[in-house]
């Protein structure tokens, strides 16, 4: 080992972890409480809006103002799936599991969801029922 690789706390036949700059200069903050996916072969395309529905009645149809999409490759898709996963074990370990049934919450959604415009691959919606307040 080398000097400089001594120094720098560096494992001979250890390749080192790469360092992440983060430039947040163009960043901007959306909220959005309600979530559907769609996919090809070759991207993952994330919809993200606001439920802007305060009382469905019996309808039960909700409108939704779509903000962001975001299209990732299935590869950036899977390395998120596996960082919500952890944020959200990490979330249930500290304030409890969050009571969502994910087969409730799509089980009607798949037949009459309407897909955003220019979309020709369905997804699963994931929202609240309602807008909430803080």
């Amino acid at each position: 080992m080398s000097d400089s690789e001594d120094r720098l706390g560096v494992d001979a036949g250890k390749p080192a972890a790469p360092v992440v700059n983060w430039d947040d200069t163009q960043m901007k903050t959306s909220y959005a409480n309600v979530v559907n996916a769609s996919s090809t072969r070759e991207e993952v395309a994330l919809f993200f809006g606001t439920n802007l529905t305060w009382n469905p009645g019996e309808r039960r149809e909700f409108n939704v103002r779509l903000n962001d999409r975001v299209v990732l490759s299935p590869f950036a898709a899977k390395r998120l799936w596996i960082l919500l996963g952890a944020i959200l074990r990490e979330y249930e370990s500290r304030f409890g599991q969050l009571g969502i049934d994910a087969g409730a919450d799509t089980a009607g959604a798949e037949s009459t969801q309407r897909k955003p415009t220019g979309q020709n691959s369905g997804g699963t919606a994931a929202s609240s029922p309602g807008p909430t307040s803080s």
